[in-house]
């Protein structure tokens, strides 16, 4: 009987919410949460025989202890196939599974399956090492996105023809192969073909997709910070107590914008974070944390930056889409120029 192990962070391990990001890497004997619909889309022929967890802020903080960690936790183990997820769009969760299957396919050299969203920034950094099925966007497509990777890891372990990335399901891992047609058809006779499709506007599909490249122009640098205007903008979710424009706490599809003029710190009690991608704690007790207004003042009267914007602009980033995120962006340009500002703080958390 084949055997396989899975991944999952301290949410879907049972373990607990954001308060549990810490949680150091456990392996456990049999399953644990996704675990149970895995082993039954696997079947009888295949066993999960543990299941690892790993607190998504520990692999972010600690990548290297938790992938030694849970390396060693692997060493004397039997297994054929390694499950990592599904991950959906949290960003931290795809980052880690893509982290420790990497990690993984290279010591042990066995199969590493994954699923994201295409909204996970894991996709883009992983998607050439292992195998990342498209996923949903939250755990309600847990069921669908665990039978893609069953299905595709029992293909594996049968030793049946493997497709194309985008047949298969997967994201393409930039792996160009041999492959026959039937019948055989000349490469002279498919380039004609697929020229004449395209003079005449008919559907066609390369063989050899270039992926489009969402490139940015790189600003040219602020000639004299001392003379420039700055603003500050964050995916932090720094908002006032009462959240005046209901920005979502994940998924946001709003945005808002805070008048600080006069303001030489955001105070506890007046400001707070609506995120729920991290321990709101420090950042409820402390706002300059995310939105360092205070550090900003500090530079504005040391003549280091020339002014302050009255205004600070804020969402959520977890969860939020590429295109929802560039919308919101250009609403926020149209201010930001008509208040003449000369550069952007950008505050990530």
């Amino acid at each position: 009987m084949k055997k396989a192990i899975l991944y999952i962070n301290q949410f879907f391990g049972q373990i607990g919410g954001e308060d549990k990001a810490d949680f150091a890497p456990e392996i456990r004997d049999g399953l644990v949460g996704p675990a149970l619909e895995l082993q039954k889309k696997l079947g009888d022929d295949v066993k999960v025989t543990h299941t690892i967890i790993c607190g998504d802020n520990f692999m972010g903080s600690h990548t290297e202890e938790a992938v030694k960690t849970i390396l060693g936790f692997l060493k004397d183990k039997e297994f054929d196939i390694f499950f990592a997820g599904p991950a959906f769009r949290a960003g931290r969760y795809g980052s880690a599974c893509g982290h420790i299957g990497k990690a993984v396919l290279n010591e042990f050299k066995v199969p590493v399956i994954s699923s994201m969203n295409e909204e996970n920034p894991g996709v883009e950094m992983f998607r050439k090492d292992i195998y990342i099925f498209k996923g949903g966007a939250s755990a309600a497509a847990m069921r669908k996105d665990v039978s893609k990777i069953a299905a595709f890891g029992k293909k594996i372990l049968n030793g049946e023809e493997l497709l194309p990335a985008e047949e298969e399901g997967y994201y393409g891992r930039g792996v160009r192969c041999v492959t026959w047609t039937n019948p055989p058809v000349y490469a002279a006779d498919r380039a004609v073909d697929m020229l004449i499709k395209k003079v005449n506007g008919e559907p066609f599909s390369t063989e050899l997709p270039i992926p489009p490249k969402d490139t940015v122009e790189i600003a040219p640098p602020i000639k004299d910070l001392s003379k420039a205007k700055i603003a500050i903008v964050t995916s932090g979710g720094i908002v006032p107590v009462d959240n005046p424009d209901r920005i979502q706490s994940a998924s946001a599809t709003r945005w808002g914008r805070y008048n600080i003029a006069g303001m030489d710190k955001l105070e506890s009690g007046e400001f707070k974070t609506i995120h729920a991608g991290f321990d709101p704690e420090v950042a409820n007790g402390n706002p300059n944390v995310i939105v360092p207004l205070d550090v900003m003042r500090v530079y504005e009267k040391e003549g280091k930056i020339g002014k302050l914007d009255d205004y600070f602009y804020s969402t959520v980033g977890t969860g939020t889409t590429q295109g929802e995120a560039a919308r919101m962006a250009k609403e926020m340009i149209v201010y930001l120029q008509k208040e003449h500002v000369d550069g952007v703080i950008m505050v990530s958390t």
